[in-house]
């Protein structure tokens, strides 16, 4: 097992170039201001790799770009796989610069949920497989440019999805199966949904206030402008700062351990 921890996991925007600014693109809607094709610098992206408008980014119309998170894949496809070597400093780079990066952002989202698996006591039975696939996973995300891009990824999220599920289920026990469940905009304000699982669920402005959320499987779930108001979410798992960020909230929302509640909630 490798010694990995989820803040290893983390974006560091001052060891990348902007590539969540450039790579991907995105149509004029409530959560962008503005279309960008893919590949092409967001014209808020300075010429120091950081958004002019970082501060501003919600009341501008960019909520969008506040809940992304790369995972760390950024920095290590600036600093390790291209060895600083910068699309900005050699152009010549960037077409593989850009086709890596949504390759290594998938394989750091994977060894993200890995590793939140291994933090669960009630799935230690399955540790052993979790840390052997996340080694693999880990592996293969320190490949070169070449090997990134001859990688199917596909076949090992699979494999990693059969042990996640399982774990989710040594977690949970019998709770609540809403794999998938369409509750945009449902009012479920005390709604008593502990250990459930709400995998992939769209909860899209979803009135949570007061909810017991606790040890429920948020993998995959869209939260965003969910209202998480006086909602409990202790124990909660497979569970992004991104997905919280993309809610609401206030001081009454209980989190699980190592997140935050985000600076809009306030």
């Amino acid at each position: 097992m490798t010694g990995l921890q989820l803040t290893d996991l983390r974006a560091d925007c001052s060891r990348c170039t902007g590539l969540c600014c450039v790579v991907p693109a995105f149509g004029k809607s409530d959560d962008f201001a503005i279309d960008k094709p893919a590949r092409t610098p967001c014209p808020n992206l300075g010429g120091d790799s950081r958004c002019g408008i970082h501060a501003e980014l919600r009341p501008r119309g960019f909520p969008g770009c506040t809940v992304y998170d790369c995972f760390g894949a950024g920095q290590r496809v600036t600093q390790a796989t291209f060895g600083g070597t910068t699309w900005r400093d050699d152009p010549s780079s960037a077409r593989r610069v850009f086709d890596v990066f949504p390759v290594v952002r998938q394989l750091h989202e994977l060894l993200w949920y890995l590793t939140a698996a291994l933090a669960l006591e009630p799935a230690r039975e399955l540790h052993a497989d979790l840390a052997d696939v996340r080694a693999t996973v880990e592996a293969l995300a320190g490949g070169t440019p070449d090997e990134l891009l001859a990688l199917d990824v596909g076949p090992h999220w699979g494999r990693a999805n059969a042990l996640l599920l399982r774990a989710s289920e040594l977690v949970r026990g019998r709770g609540r199966n809403r794999r998938g469940a369409d509750l945009v905009g449902k009012d479920l304000r005390g709604a008593r949904m502990r250990a459930s699982t709400l995998r992939g669920a769209y909860l899209i402005g979803a009135d949570l206030r007061g909810a017991d959320l606790r040890l429920v499987d948020f993998i995959g779930a869209d939260l965003r402008g969910a209202d998480l108001a006086g909602a409990d979410l202790t124990g909660a798992f497979f569970l992004t700062q991104a997905q919280v960020d993309a809610a609401r909230g206030d001081g009454t929302t209980k989190l699980p351990d190592g997140l935050r509640a985000p600076a809009h909630w306030a």
